[in-house]
């Protein structure tokens, strides 16, 4: 299939090749954006191409890597699963108590 011109419809034959090809990429790894750059079609145009074909679409961030390890889990900060949450709202009532003017 000679490359469309960027824009230019694509239908029929031509769609159902390129799309063949895309999904074949796109289960193979490569990202919808990196897709969409070497097609010279936009992410949505990938995007729908892909859903319309019936590819298992990947969640953002690319394709999964296996489990994290508890190191990579908790690196930078606090593990907020377990950070103390606050439970007490501020009264306001309490508040114009305190700004309240005899």
């Amino acid at each position: 299939m000679a490359e469309a011109k960027k824009g230019a419809r694509i239908t029929g034959a031509d769609r159902d090749k390129l799309a063949a090809r895309i999904t074949k990429k796109y289960e193979g790894g490569a990202s919808i954006r990196e897709l969409a750059e070497s097609t010279g079609r936009s992410y949505g145009f990938v995007h729908r191409v892909l859903s319309e074909s019936g590819a298992t679409m990947r969640g953002r961030g690319g394709a999964t890597r296996g489990k994290p390890s508890k190191r990579a889990a908790t690196k930078g900060g606090t593990n907020r699963s377990t950070a103390k949450k606050s439970t007490s709202k501020p009264s306001i009532r309490g508040s114009a108590k305190l700004h309240s003017v005899k």
